[in-house]
């Protein structure tokens, strides 16, 4: 089997490339803007026919789309995460139209949900900013490319190698450069809101399963802990594992991005029935792996 992973070389992209490239039989192609790419190319100005001519030169049987953008400015979430995914598909109905496409999309399309109730994939989606729009975007290009697609809404990923830029990644980075200084005050936003974590481990096992599944696929899967966990449990947890002895302040600036959305879960029974997929790591556990993934100067190793 020829699996492409597209973005291989990112946080979730390595997670993906790792447990597929432990498939019997499996032939992994990378893709992205790496040098060493098997497929170079950016989704975000790649031209349908080049592109086209690449994927037929590649001959994949399945493509793994994990490039994405983290909200980092308006133009950049559009040009990644929603035109990305269309030029994706464009290309693949003309150069390997047979070939079975899982693409990464995020229960922030969903936007903010009602206490209490995990979201099913019928849910009304209302995304909040520009992340959850163009990745919405992105999963309508896909859904009704007319390809055999699958969509995984993927929650908040967490686990080892978690990038700077996230919550887990960017907590774990300042605890271990606060060290064992008893005076540090490490900063937050209001942490009251609820999450749905979900391991990258268990993420990728649900993106094997949804490449190598045989027989259609749902167009839109969630992807989740299935439980809503206050963010401050997260940020405990971390403290915990660090062995951290100075205070957290809850005085600060919190996240633009999530500014609006006090509680996601999402309800993950569709990707059981169709799976057989179900999370195995609890939260201790992704904290844990995150902390150990951290190098020496407090950025987080590479995870192959």
């Amino acid at each position: 089997m020829r699996i492409l992973v597209l973005g291989h070389t990112g946080y979730l992209g390595r997670h993906v490339a790792e447990q597929l490239s432990a498939l019997g039989g499996a032939r992994l192609f990378g893709g992205g803007r790496s040098p060493d790419a098997d497929l170079r190319v950016d989704l975000a100005t790649a031209d349908t026919g080049r592109l086209a001519e690449s994927l037929a030169d590649l001959s994949p049987d399945a493509v793994v789309n994990c490039a994405g953008s983290l909200g980092a400015d308006p133009v950049t979430d559009a040009e990644v995460n929603a035109r990305g995914p269309a030029v994706l598909c464009a290309a693949l109905r003309k150069a390997a139209p047979t070939a079975r496409l899982v693409h990464l999309g995020s229960a922030a399309e969903y936007g903010a949900g009602e206490p209490g109730v995990p979201v099913t994939e019928e849910a009304p989606t209302r995304p909040v900013g520009s992340y959850g729009a163009t990745k919405l975007a992105g999963t309508v290009a896909v859904a009704s490319s007319g390809l055999d697609a699958v969509v995984l809404r993927v929650g908040n990923p967490v686990g080892p190698g978690a990038a700077p830029m996230s919550l887990p990644g960017g907590t774990a980075l300042r605890l271990r450069r606060a060290g064992g200084d008893h005076d540090a005050v490490v900063r937050f936003g209001d942490l009251s809101a609820h999450r749905d974590f979900v391991d990258t481990r268990d993420l990728a096992r649900a993106v094997v399963l949804a490449a190598t599944a045989s027989g259609p696929l749902p167009r839109i899967l969630n992807i989740g802990g299935g439980r809503a966990v206050p963010i401050r449990d997260l940020v405990q947890g971390l403290v915990a594992v660090a062995g951290f002895g100075g205070r957290v302040d809850e005085a600060g600036i919190g996240s633009a991005r999530s500014a609006g959305v006090t509680w996601q879960c999402s309800d993950i029974t569709a990707a059981r029935d169709a799976l057989g997929w179900e999370p195995r790591f609890t939260l201790t556990d992704s904290l844990s792996a995150l902390w150990a993934s951290l190098g020496a100067d407090g950025e987080a190793d590479p995870v192959a």
